[in-house]
């Protein structure tokens, strides 16, 4: 809240440059704002009595808003990719599917390994356990697991995430 907003009777009231002007009435404070041709801003509403500062609101703004900007600007997002396996799978073709999460790790994504059962699959799930714990070993220089397997209904999962440098 700024200026008029502010619905305090007394204020502690810090200056621009951060020196403290001690507790005063509201008009007091806005009056002192106003001569400096600045704003009177509410910075910590719970205290007692709340505290105000006074600033160039819109240059305050503006620099927030450049400091968030930068923030997201820094941060990754980090995307899960899936690889789709069988308890039935060929040797070849869990190659192919290693290959593929190799080039999802290398881009420092998470890869998500899923054994998908159907029918009587469901009464051998150690095979895709075996399945998913070869899949780890031959990532392992690369990748960490993140979960250890895990049933889902009819699907077995495990993430992998790039390793730290």
């Amino acid at each position: 809240m700024i200026n008029e907003q502010i619905r305090a009777r007394e204020v502690r009231v810090v200056a621009n440059n951060g020196d403290k002007l001690g507790i005063m009435s509201l008009a007091e404070a806005q009056r002192l704002a106003d001569e400096q041709e600045l704003d009177l801003v509410l910075i910590a509403p719970q205290g007692e009595p709340p505290v105000c500062k006074i600033m160039d609101y819109s240059k305050y703004r503006f620099e927030q808003a450049k400091r968030e900007k930068d923030a997201r600007k820094n941060q990754k997002v980090i995307t899960v990719k899936e690889v789709r396996l069988s308890p039935v799978i060929e040797e070849h073709d869990i190659g192919v599917r290693q290959k593929n999460a190799r080039k999802f790790l290398s881009d420092a994504n998470k890869v998500k390994v899923v054994v998908a059962f159907r029918g009587r699959q469901m009464a051998h799930t150690d095979i895709g356990l075996k399945i998913l714990a070869d899949f780890a070993k031959e990532l392992e220089d690369i990748a960490v697991v993140e979960r250890r397997p895990l049933m889902e209904g009819r699907h077995m999962s495990m993430i992998l995430a790039p390793k730290p440098n």
